[in-house]
């Protein structure tokens, strides 16, 4: 299809540190953080969202009408289960999605996928109305690094055309990790690749998939699958000159970065900027274990 002009505000982007699906349901410091991200930003005519959770060995993109809420997760509560996010799909934006990056292939998924945790446990926050279309893109596993850097920054034009482009997931994650008695610290790793990480977003964002050779790398991101969607806003960042600024910053269990990132918009309230305050709980290790929870 060809190019999509509308004239509007360029939408910032954004990567959302998502942790615990239960922050849907709470209010803390991160959750009021993506609330006051979406209350700021120009309202977006679509959001494209890369969620950890949809990590597959090809290239999609979601295109029904009405995506499906799924509860991608074990162990927690049934208040959770009952969540749901009724946005409608955009299978328009989807052949944008497609056409924008040509000539990378990109599948287009009409009834296979949906929303998933990553996806509606920050957008509940963010646009709780859920009147905002919504697209997924599927994650790659096949690819390199590089790869996903270079898939944002073909994404960025569609912030001309009203677009919203989000990446959902945790700069560090590493359940196996986890220490149920540091609710809201990080462990000396997680912190010092955390901040590796901050520094690469503000400073040079084309450089994200060098992180790789950081020595805390194994240890923050046993698997890649939370760690790619930032890819995707560096690549934003890159290919539009500007760089990262921190949306809100935070640890939780020891091994667990609540990092998020804006480009080009997104304030929230000062307070919010604190570095204290704790994320949403997992459930009892004794009864699920981490690694068992899908978060």
């Amino acid at each position: 299809m060809g190019r999509v002009d509308i004239v509007t505000d360029v939408m910032p982007a954004v990567f959302f540190g998502h942790g615990s699906p239960m922050n849907a349901l709470e209010r803390n410091r991160y959750s009021d953080a993506w609330r006051a991200f979406g209350q700021s930003v120009p309202r977006p005519r679509a959001i494209v969202m890369v969620s950890a959770h949809w990590y597959v060995n090809a290239t999609a993109v979601t295109a029904m009408a009405r995506p499906r809420t799924i509860h991608d997760f074990y162990g927690f509560p049934d208040e959770l289960f009952a969540v749901d996010y009724p946005a409608p799909g955009a299978p328009d934006v989807a052949e944008e999605v497609a056409d924008v990056v040509n000539p990378v292939w990109v599948g287009i998924d009409h009834d296979s996928w949906g929303l998933d945790h990553g996806t509606w446990s920050v957008l509940v926050h963010a646009f709780p109305d859920a009147d905002i279309p919504v697209v997924q893109i599927a994650i790659n596993a096949m690819k390199p690094l590089e790869y996903h850097v270079d898939l944002g920054a073909r994404l960025a034009p569609l912030r001309e055309r009203g677009v919203l482009l989000a990446g959902s997931g945790n700069v560090v994650h590493n359940l196996g990790r986890m220490d149920w008695h540091q609710p809201d610290a990080g462990f000396d790793w997680a912190q010092r690749f955390n901040q590796a990480a901050r520094s690469v977003m503000l400073e040079a964002p084309d450089a994200v998939a060098r992180l790789a050779d950081d020595p805390d790398f194994d240890s923050a991101v046993p698997t890649p699958d939370h760690f790619i969607p930032l890819l995707y806003l560096a690549g934003v960042a890159a290919a539009s000159g500007e760089r990262a600024e921190v949306l809100v910053d935070g640890y939780t269990y020891g091994s667990l970065s609540m990092a998020s990132y804006t480009v080009g918009g997104g304030t929230m309230p000062a307070g919010v900027r604190s570095e204290t305050g704790n994320a949403a709980p997992v459930p009892d290790p004794s009864v699920v274990p981490p690694e068992d929870t899908n978060i």
